[in-house]
């Protein structure tokens, strides 16, 4: 048995789940559902990042203990388990003691390695991405990113990371690991930012100023730097570094958004590589989730609520389009109107049309029950399920729920053609086209485990299968018994 490790990014508790973080988690569920259905160990981990100054802000604006408002807002990303029906094994919290403690520790091994020093600096700030901001990457010296948010100077004393240092171990880690970062574009862009030189970065601030965060170790006028307490949660979440789990499932997969590439695929790996802790495996970076084609903004008013469209149109209608009408590897547009029409043509036309079709023909003709087995005529099972691992391995979400949506259309075409109903009425035997039907709807249900396993689950109880996993045996063509009984359910997605 294989481990796997996954991990999203840990978004920051300011404001409630938006529609962005819930792509990326629904992606990252769906690969760890895959791993597990293949028979791999996995450790699926997300959580909060509770530090910093916009958090600390946000706590006094409320009038609110700081802590008291992280727990309330760490509760409403953990309601994100139930409402997207997500598979995750741990949610982690910076403000964890076990965290903490790993942090300091993560820091003193880079202090011994000569990686930390402090001296005095003058910057620009946004604390809404809590960087640094060169003059190059303002707008009318505004973070394009937070444009509602002015400016902040830092005039203070604090440590710094060398990550000059390791320009040069960096480009040779990603010449030797061509696959590290996933897409391409985003490999190139990282390679290209740390081929023009690095800068060393603050990782601590000002107790006086801004006490919300980790003790520095050995100095208690100063506490770390968000970005560098929050980044260490990937490992600390696996009992770093004397856990079993991090022996076991380091180094792993990230998934993070395209604003957090600078940090997952080069700061990061460089703490890592100042620690003497193994890079990670492999960082895929999705694009950003726009509002009928306008960047979401509270200020806007089109903040899209997952809550809220979970309660409207559901768990699986939900994760469906978020994975096949978004792109994989760019920013992807969510619409109500573009919603429903992909809910209508692949779900309520599609996936659901498709179960109640063959279903009800099967009582029609065969008494509810499978008939005996049939060669797939047409049906070619070894594209679809090669293509799919490769659409996984590639992290193509969207071109894997395409490959489904065209095996579901494949399914309905062959039943249009064949024509059941008029040659039953001329007395030909149609079991052999119904088993076709029956056990290409056992592989769809199969491929939709990792994606909407609810409704994958319901597809398979209505075949009477249970168990199903995504290893080879169940890959194979004719596993439905014959005389096995098939019952017919409520319509899986009734039109809107």
């Amino acid at each position: 048995m294989s481990k796997y490790y996954i991990t999203t990014t840990l978004p920051y508790v300011n404001s409630d789940p938006h529609i962005g973080f819930a792509l990326e988690i629904v992606q990252a569920d769906v690969l760890a559902r895959y791993h597990k259905l293949m028979g791999d160990e996995v450790v699926f981990n997300t959580g909060t990042d509770e530090h910093g100054l916009k958090i600390f802000r946000k706590a006094e604006e409320n009038g609110e203990d700081v802590q008291t408002y992280c727990d309330r807002y760490a509760a409403r990303f953990n309601d994100l388990g139930k409402a997207l029906n997500l598979s995750y094994t741990n949610f982690i919290r910076t403000t964890d003691p076990a965290h903490i403690a790993a942090a300091q520790e993560f820091w003193n091994r880079c202090l011994e390695a000569g990686d930390i020093y402090k001296k005095n600096y003058k910057i620009k700030y946004c604390v809404g991405c809590e960087l640094e901001k060169t003059d190059s990457e303002l707008v009318n010296d505004r973070c394009p990113i937070h444009p509602n948010l002015e400016i902040e100077m830092i005039d203070e004393e604090n440590y710094f990371f060398r990550f000059s240092k390791f320009q040069k171990p960096l480009l040779d880690f990603y010449s030797a690991h061509p696959d590290f970062v996933v897409p391409d574009s985003r490999f190139n862009e990282i390679k290209a930012f740390v081929g023009r030189g690095l800068e060393d970065f603050s990782i601590s601030r000002l107790k006086s100023k801004m006490p919300w965060g980790i003790a520095v170790p050995g100095d208690d006028t100063q506490v770390m730097y968000v970005w560098f307490d929050a980044l260490i949660n990937y490992i600390s979440t696996l009992s770093w570094p004397k856990g079993e789990d991090f022996n076991d499932f380091w180094p792993g997969t990230q998934v993070a958004g395209k604003d957090n590439l600078r940090q997952q695929t080069a700061m990061w790996q460089a703490m890592l590589l100042s620690a003497g802790v193994n890079p990670s495996k492999q960082v895929f970076i999705h694009g950003y989730v726009t509002a009928d084609g306008q960047k979401m903004s509270k200020s806007l008013g089109n903040v899209v609520n997952p809550f809220d469209v979970v309660k409207k149109y559901g768990t699986d209608a939900v994760r469906y389009y978020l994975l096949g009408a978004m792109s994989s590897y760019e920013d992807g547009d969510w619409s109500e109107t573009r919603f429903r029409d992909f809910f209508g043509a692949h779900l309520a036309n599609g996936v659901g049309n498709l179960t109640q079709r063959v279903v009800t023909m099967v009582e029609k003709y065969c008494d509810s029950k499978v008939p005996e087995k049939s060669e797939p005529m047409g049906i070619n099972i070894n594209d679809l399920w090669s293509e799919y691992d490769a659409n996984l391995d590639a992290f193509r979400f969207d071109e894997l729920v395409g490959r489904i949506n065209r095996f579901v259309k494949n399914l309905d075409q062959d039943i249009s053609t064949d024509k059941p109903w008029e040659r039953a009425k001329q007395g030909e035997d149609v079991a052999p086209a119904l088993y076709r039907w029956l056990e290409g709807l056992r592989h769809l249900a199969v491929a939709l485990l990792p994606v909407i396993p609810g409704t994958a689950e319901k597809i398979l109880s209505v075949l009477g299968v249970s168990g199903a996993d995504l290893s080879a045996e169940n890959r194979v063509w004719g596993k439905l018994e014959k005389n096995g009984i098939i019952t017919k359910g409520e319509a899986l997605f009734p039109r809107l």
